[in-house]
């Protein structure tokens, strides 16, 4: 059973990333706007992920109740370690939704919509910035569980060169995700020339700031070359997240949208897999060599078996129903611009 909790922890990480990460990203696509095209953009934002937007937060509840209930030594290492930047992260989630639905749904339409357009663009910048650098921090080695005083406990264990470049590298990425995902949300010829300016200027970055991150895993004396290229299965992954990459745009160069959100899933899903797989089970490496597993370090025996079967069971009703819920949106827009 416990095979069945880990693999539904990555994939509420998984489906987090793919979607609520186009979410965050469609707020950096409006940070990124020029003020002449803000309010057209903001409706087609608005438009395709207003239906769904609060769902996507039910993959992060989900996995942050997997380490609770079912490896809660490393859920209280990494909240107590990592304090401060989940804590930014949380409120970032917190106002960016609370500025989305009062920007939409306020009675009173006054000169509060600019702060709260202003609180929505920032906040969907810092949260996945946020939550880049606490995945980073966790593979950096930098956590000292035995600090003794507060800068070596809370503020070195995430604040390095390595953690902000994952951040960076969170943000490209999933503005990139908004900007594929927003082409087929419209049929307006130059909504579409738009989007595909923002999601090649968002690749590009995307690469630049990959690059970051493989220049500061070297200068922090991180593995990461290893864990991606050191085995035939990160190599075989990055090969294919290669290819998809060049098909999408050639897709896109030849004018099609179909099928263009799959390939951009593919490409994360494969980034995903490399920096997970090489040093699975490990979840957390500490500093001066040690490391949280997931199978060394989880819960009792029991708890493992009854969250298996809760995520189990519980996947039967979720599940169908969110399916449902898309397909209800998506259908509807169909009916619309029909």
């Amino acid at each position: 059973m416990i095979y069945v909790v880990i693999a539904f922890l990555w994939a509420a990480i998984w489906l987090y990333l793919l979607l609520g990460g186009a979410d965050y990203g469609a707020g950096i696509i409006e940070l990124f706007t020029s003020k002449s095209n803000k309010e057209r953009t903001r409706i087609t934002l608005y438009r395709a992920i207003g239906p769904v937007w609060e769902a996507n937060h039910m993959w992060l509840i989900i996995a942050i109740v997997i380490l609770f209930v079912g490896f809660p030594e490393i859920y209280s290492t990494m909240s107590v370690n990592m304090h401060i930047p989940l804590t930014v992260m949380l409120l970032g989630i917190i106002a960016r939704g609370t500025a989305f639905t009062f920007r939409h749904y306020d009675a009173v339409v006054d000169d509060m919509q600019h702060v709260y357009n202003r609180i929505f663009a920032y906040s969907s910048f810092i949260t996945p910035l946020f939550l880049g650098i606490i995945a980073g921090s966790a593979v950096s080695g930098r956590i000292d569980p035995e600090a003794t005083d507060f800068l070596s406990a809370y503020i070195y264990s995430w604040l390095d060169w390595f953690s902000v470049s994952v951040g960076l590298f969170t943000v490209t990425i999933c503005g990139f995700l908004a900007a594929i995902y927003l082409i087929g949300e419209t049929d307006s010829k130059e909504e579409k020339r738009m989007f595909v300016s923002k999601a090649l200027k968002l690749n590009i970055a995307a690469v630049v700031c990959g690059a970051l991150v493989f220049l500061a895993a070297t200068y922090e004396q991180i593995p990461l070359l290893d864990w991606v290229f050191g085995n035939i299965y990160g190599t075989l992954a990055i090969i294919a997240a290669t290819l998809s990459l060049i098909l999408l745009w050639y897709m896109l160069y030849k004018g099609e949208s179909k099928g263009i959100r799959i390939l951009a899933g593919f490409q994360v899903t494969m980034i995903l897999f490399t920096t997970t797989y090489r040093h699975f089970p490990n979840i957390v490496i500490l500093k001066n060599g040690g490391y949280l597993s997931l199978l060394e370090h989880r819960g009792h025996d029991k708890s493992i078996e009854t969250l298996g079967w809760a995520l189990l069971i519980g996947s039967i009703f979720i599940l169908p129903a969110l399916f449902y819920l898309i397909y209800s949106f998506q259908k509807r827009k169909a009916n619309v611009h029909g």
